[in-house]
């Protein structure tokens, strides 16, 4: 749920604009409020939870992003429909470390990589199955309820996995942990606030002095922010963030992999709706269909990266990377050579860059928490779970320039403004692409690999 929300509004957004008169900015804020809490929130509800519990904390979060669901379905105007996201991404950042923490700490080393394969096959299809569901649930139009569909889908799920909660899943902490660090809590919430903001409006309004403003302020709050954890540490407290957890290269890379992995998915799904929908003129429906064999692409070959991982190791990871890469780099140069864009044309293309995004991002959750202590698992993973809304707003906001400014529809034509932003878009894409290639080869050998 929590993933797939990040997405499936991209899809639903000209229904949405069409229904409640939104303008441009109320739509994008639609999808950026619930980015923004779901990001500023994450590493703070990682860190609660240690303390509280994370059970506590998971069923907490499922019935704030349960309600909020339904608040979006029945939203009037476009300020309630706003506010109802962000308080559903508040819910989303309360229950998704959880789930990391959760398996990092119930499953024994030897069989984690399995269970953090399903979870990233999970968050791999609720990455590329967004625009899927939910143009089907747009196209199914159930009991007339349009854009409402994608809200009240997440009702039963919500009430079930509550149940399901209740009755399987532990309760667990820190042994030993004490109190929050409120100071932490706050500097690093600003910190993440004046990073995520501008990245998500600065586009929209053209890169205003007041972004460079906020970066400028991010930078000198994150210095805070680590002055104060150093501090906390030494005087014995309970810091947020273990400063320590950076000096392993598996977690500090593995941070920087994530960012650019999600910074390439974002920013493409959503150009590829725009040049889908907008430029090719095809339903929700019609659109979210395109995505559906690479799916299925993404579904089988993240199964196998689950089987081949504890053989091959990060050789799977290195393999996955580089198919990703060319998979960018076959639409672009289709694009570019091949005249119009249309959906057969890039289907096969999307397939590719399916097989290799599943060979890469299903076992990607693991090698960045496989080495990390119980103790630190909440903060190790709100900081996962931070990194990838990060990642997916610094996508958006570079690549978003690269497309944006390639496509114009009432200049070129629409299915030419589509043919060439699609392929800029491709083209930048892929050179994240390659870091991420070059990224994941500087990995440190797995145990499977020594062997």
């Amino acid at each position: 749920m929590a993933i797939l929300d990040s997405y499936i509004v991209i899809v639903a957004g000209p229904a949405i604009q069409s229904d409640l008169h939104t303008t441009a900015g109320e739509l994008q804020w639609v999808l950026a409020g619930y980015q923004l809490s779901y990001a500023v929130f994450m590493i703070t509800a990682g860190r609660i939870a240690d303390l509280r519990g994370r059970k506590r904390m998971f069923m907490l979060g499922v019935v704030i992003f349960t309600l909020a669901s339904v608040a979006c379905a029945v939203a009037t105007s476009p300020g309630m429909l706003v506010v109802a996201r962000i308080v559903q991404g508040l819910g989303a950042a309360m229950v998704v470390p959880q789930v990391f923490g959760v398996i990092t700490l119930l499953v024994p080393a030897e069989g984690r990589h399995r269970v953090f394969g399903v979870l990233g096959v999970v968050i791999g299809l609720g990455t590329i199955g967004g625009q899927l569901i939910g143009g089907l649930l747009i196209g199914a139009n159930l009991f007339g309820s349009d854009w409402r569909s994608v809200f009240w889908v997440n009702v039963p799920i919500g009430i079930i996995t509550f149940a399901l909660a209740a009755k399987y899943v532990p309760e667990s902490k820190v042994a030993g942990a004490r109190r929050l660090d409120i100071p932490g809590v706050a500097v690093m919430s600003v910190a993440l606030f004046l990073l995520t903001f501008p990245l998500i409006q600065g586009r929209e309004n053209g890169w205003p002095w007041w972004t460079w403003a906020c970066f400028a302020a991010s930078l000198a709050a994150f210095a805070a922010f680590v002055s104060i954890e150093r501090r906390v540490a030494r005087s014995g407290g309970d810091p947020l963030m273990n400063l320590t957890l950076f000096r392993q290269r598996s977690f500090s890379l593995g941070l920087v992999l994530v960012i650019c992995v999600y910074a390439l998915l974002t920013s493409y799904y959503l150009a590829l709706s725009v040049s889908l929908q907008d430029g090719l003129g095809l339903s929700a429906l019609a659109s979210g269909l395109v995505y559906a064999p690479a799916a299925v692409m993404f579904f089988v070959f993240g199964v196998v990266a689950g089987k081949l991982v504890p053989r091959y190791g990060r050789r799977v990871l290195q393999v996955g990377s580089v198919i990703l890469a060319l998979g960018y780099l076959s639409t672009a140069v289709v694009l570019f050579t091949g005249g119009d864009m249309t959906p057969g044309m890039v289907i096969p293309t999307l397939m590719l860059q399916s097989i290799g995004g599943g060979l890469l991002i299903t076992p990607l959750l693991n090698s960045v928490l496989a080495r990390i202590e119980p103790e630190s698992v909440g903060m190790a993973s709100g900081a996962l779970s931070t990194a990838q809304q990060v990642g997916a707003a610094l996508g958006v906001a570079v690549i978003g320039v690269v497309f944006f400014t390639s496509f114009r529809p009432d200049v070129d034509g629409r299915v030419e403004a589509a043919s060439h932003g699609f392929a800029m878009a491709s083209m930048g894409v892929f050179v994240v692409a390659v870091i991420v290639a070059a990224l994941v080869f500087l990995l440190p050998k797995t145990t499977a690999e020594a062997r």
